[in-house]
């Protein structure tokens, strides 16, 4: 098992034990993402969860034209802030029964984990009009399991994400950076930072320099 299967593993089941002990009061709690309550943020991880399986029963010929890091680089910002977009995300999300969306994204993050398992971590597949490599495909996976994990607990009394999806993390915003961020900023901090969720202090912009012009460095 690649270490990002692994990692996506433990971030979908981590997610899914979230969800399966949300009642209706805390689905309205607010999340990170401006805007969005949990409940919204749970439908945009279901949308993510559809994207890897759709692209697991894609298969493409090559070459791959990005890669586990290059693909941030062109993604689709999904927490566009304009009021339409709240708007739509909001009506969608509050038509769900909250149990059925439980269950949709219970079964098909299960289902996205079964055929990552099954599937050569250098297969290539297409997604959003691009050619990855499927432990390429899984790895954005697990850094948008493990960003909106730390977006989904931070006013609910529910544990973080762990080691292993915020190690991934980490090593798709220090691509994107080009550069390692400071050793002593913990995977979570710099999870929070490198994706504008948390604001650098004065140290820690001069420690990255001129790189810190660069941040946010995904969405």
């Amino acid at each position: 098992m690649s270490t990002a299967t692994a990692a996506l593993r433990i971030a979908y089941s981590d997610l899914s034990t979230i969800a399966a002990t949300l009642d209706e009061e805390d689905t309205w709690r607010p999340t990170r993402c401006a805007g969005w309550v949990i409940r919204d943020l749970l439908l945009h991880l279901l949308g993510d969860a559809q994207r890897g399986l759709v692209a697991l029963a894609t298969p493409a010929a090559g070459p791959a034209d990005r890669d586990a890091v290059s693909y941030w680089e062109t993604a689709p910002n999904g927490h566009d802030p304009a009021f339409r977009e709240l708007r739509a995300q909001r009506t969608i999300a509050s038509a769900w029964d909250l149990p059925a969306l439980t269950r949709a994204f219970v079964e098909t993050s299960r289902a996205v984990v079964t055929l990552v398992g099954r599937a050569a971590p250098d297969a290539l597949v297409a997604t959003q009009d691009h050619v990855l490599r499927v432990d390429d495909l899984v790895t954005t996976l697990v850094v948008e399991a493990a960003v909106h994990h730390l977006d989904l607990v931070v006013g609910l009394p529910r544990p973080g994400p762990r080691p292993e999806p915020l190690a991934l993390v980490r090593r798709t915003l220090d691509g994107l950076l080009g550069k390692p961020a400071p050793a002593d900023w913990s995977d979570e901090w710099w999870a929070l930072v490198g994706t504008g969720r948390e604001p650098l202090s004065g140290r820690e912009r001069r420690e990255l320099g001129a790189a810190a012009a660069q941040l946010p460095l995904l969405g």
